[in-house]
């Protein structure tokens, strides 16, 4: 990233631990200040990051489809909470020991110039889910997992909309949002705003100017 501020989007859900400096996520319903140890779930969408050049950055990133986390925690022996019905476009991850040591042991298998076998990566990705899914700390998150076991197609329209409407998406990006064809996002977003149109919020110019308000 070589700008003060980037527009980054991602159509699967991303897990972030920084290990060392800082950067400011800016979403449609605020900004979230990532700090050395933060361990934050990211809900796929766009965002603004805003970088500091006075410290280095280094996080460890894993990006996580619905699919797959569905895939895990039905493996899990206990249930997961039932859904609610809003959630944070970022959401904390309790960072209690096991979660640093995992982290930490993730940074040995990158140390060399060999990249580990991609079962070994397969693995370590379902440790990760199951250890944030067996702690009741993480309980927005646990909750969001029930929403995605729930409904892991059918990802309403509006709130990603409502949570990604500033940002310069193409229609096809939106359509990856929210789990749809092109054809069918194009039919349920006139369906749902009863617009025969296809207008969609605020430049990313504009978006920048509300975030800093």
């Amino acid at each position: 990233m070589e700008n003060k501020y980037e527009d980054v989007w991602s159509h699967h859900n991303y897990i972030i631990y920084v290990m060392e400096g800082r950067k400011i996520w800016h979403t449609a319903h605020g900004s979230y200040d990532l700090r050395k140890g933060s361990c934050i779930f990211v809900r796929k969408g766009a965002f603004i990051v805003e970088q500091f050049y006075d410290a280095a950055f280094c996080m460890v990133l894993f990006f996580l489809p619905d699919e797959f986390i569905c895939d895990v925690l039905k493996s899990k022996a206990t249930p997961i909470h039932k859904p609610g019905k809003k959630y944070e476009p970022l959401i904390t991850i309790d960072n209690n020991f096991t979660v640093q040591a995992f982290f930490q042991s993730m940074i040995s298998y990158f140390d060399n110039n060999r990249d580990p076998d991609q079962s070994l990566l397969e693995l370590k990705f379902r440790e990760l889910i199951l250890t944030i899914a067996d702690n009741p700390a993480n309980s927005e998150l646990l909750s969001y997992f029930g929403l995605l076991l729930q409904e892991p197609q059918a990802v309403s329209l509006k709130n990603t909309m409502e949570d990604n409407y500033c940002f310069n998406l193409k229609l096809e990006q939106f359509a990856q949002l929210s789990n749809r064809s092109l054809s069918a996002f194009k039919r349920d977003f006139q369906k749902q705003y009863h617009s025969g149109k296809m207008v969609i919020g605020k430049t990313t110019q504009s978006c920048h100017a509300l975030t800093h308000q």
